[in-house]
């Protein structure tokens, strides 16, 4: 392999970080921020787009509170008030909750400047980015078997350039090949979703409600099928609407629709003045995996840490990721930097090992409950009834919105939140 012709101390860091997404772009802003010196390596440049709804709620705008960033109007970010639930020929809207742990609102940014403007943020607090930086196979030590750096291939000409530090985290990713390579497969046991979007120009383009459809119909066949899964509409604010699906792999629809085809016949079924209709498309439909509930373990194992969806992050009551993403980017840069002020190897891996730990005292109950809840709408008869006879219920309905946005006061909250919290810390955090 050609040596790179830069200094090799512009290749050595304290911590690499593999991918600027939420996660990795989290990780590296709360790294750099406490003082460490961090490579944030980013396979392709920005501004890039991503699958996703482009819609946050209050635990993600949290996150971008904490982290300093303008989430002003002027800035570009449109706020919504809550999320409006249509199913069951019911249709209801629902505030987000006013708590003392979170904001009583949420945001839509596209994901092709949101993620640029996380990555900004890290360079700000003193992270080095490199774009256009495809990272391959990890350098391990051949003793230990811990990882050590990363071979990768920098710029339009691919120079082959080699990155060293005593860990590195991964934010690649479902696919995660970083985790691959380091021998962690993705779980079979856990659910899997898939997002498919696009975008329309449409008058609702400045709808401050999000928007859920919770009956997910295909009416293309003989006999019209209910589909484990869920619709959304979330105005843009800048003439269009993101319009996508969201669907479970908790049955045998999973793998044998196709799902772009699905969301045209559901974009179809829509009021003709909504403007969801070929022509109006301004983007093609993209899809993209929903990896949940740990769906890769372990998340530290020999100087590996996994953020994010390379983790299997990604909440399984609401599809919900980036909150996810960006709050183990900040969990795992605590423990990294306690780890870091150790004076022994062994009470470096003694502090490290204890990133699992927390994430699954953190997650592991409500994700638990999240995995039963899947198991239940994957039956069509269940998800039928729920949505007809629990949107008529607007109590019962307030409660199913902070449980499926996992928005609760951890102390002195409500009957409500003293419920999900008292669920959670009892499940099986698995």
């Amino acid at each position: 392999m050609t040596e790179p012709t830069e200094p090799l101390s512009e290749h050595r860091a304290d911590v690499i970080v593999v991918g600027a997404g939420p996660a990795g772009s989290t990780t590296a802003y709360y790294l750099a921020k406490a003082g460490l010196d961090v490579l944030l390596l980013e396979k392709t440049a920005f501004p890039r787009e991503k699958v996703c709804g482009d819609g946050l709620t209050p635990r993600a705008t949290k996150q971008l509170v904490a982290m300093g960033i303008d989430i002003s109007e002027e800035a570009g970010w449109l706020r919504n008030k809550g999320l409006r639930i249509i199913g069951g020929g019911q249709r209801l809207q629902l505030d987000w909750p006013e708590l003392a742990s979170f904001p009583d609102y949420g945001l839509v940014r596209k994901r092709d400047d949101f993620d640029e403007t996380l990555a900004r943020q890290a360079q700000k607090a003193g992270a080095r980015l490199y774009e256009r930086c495809n990272v391959g196979e990890p350098i391990r030590d051949p003793r230990t078997g811990h990882i050590t750096g990363v071979q990768a291939k920098l710029g339009e000409e691919k120079t082959p350039v080699t990155f060293h530090a005593p860990l590195v985290v991964a934010a690649d990713g479902n696919s995660s090949r970083l985790s691959l390579a380091m021998g962690l497969h993705r779980r079979e046991d856990r659910p899997m979703g898939v997002a498919v979007r696009t975008y329309f120009t449409s008058p609702r383009h400045d709808d401050d409600y999000l928007e859920s459809w919770l009956e997910l119909w295909d009416r293309r066949g003989p006999q019209d099928r209910l589909l484990p899964g869920y619709g959304w509409i979330f105005g843009m604010g800048d003439g269009t609407s993101n319009v996508g699906l969201g669907i479970l792999n908790s049955s045998s629809a999973f793998k044998e629709l196709d799902w772009r085809e699905v969301l045209k016949a559901w974009c179809a079924s829509m009021p003709e003045d909504w403007g969801y209709t070929p022509e109006n498309m301004t983007q093609p439909i993209r899809g993209a995996a929903l990896p949940m509930a740990f769906n890769r373990q372990p998340h530290y194992t020999k100087g590996l840490l996994l953020v994010g969806d390379a983790g299997g992050l990604v909440n399984p009551f609401n599809g919900e990721g980036i909150a996810y993403a960006m709050e183990s980017g900040q969990i795992a840069a605590d423990v990294i930097v306690q780890a870091h002020a150790r004076s022994t190897p062994a009470q470096r891996e003694l502090a490290l090992h204890n990133y699992p730990k927390v994430l699954k005292e953190t997650y592991g109950g409500y994700y638990s409950l999240g995995r039963a809840f899947v198991k239940l709408i994957g039956n069509p008869k269940v998800m039928k009834i729920a949505t007809q006879r629990g949107l008529t219920h607007p109590v019962l309905m307030r409660f199913t919105l902070k449980m499926l946005a996992n928005l609760t006061d951890p102390a002195g909250g409500d009957a409500m939140d003293r419920i999900i919290n008292g669920l959670s810390k009892v499940a099986p955090k698995a």
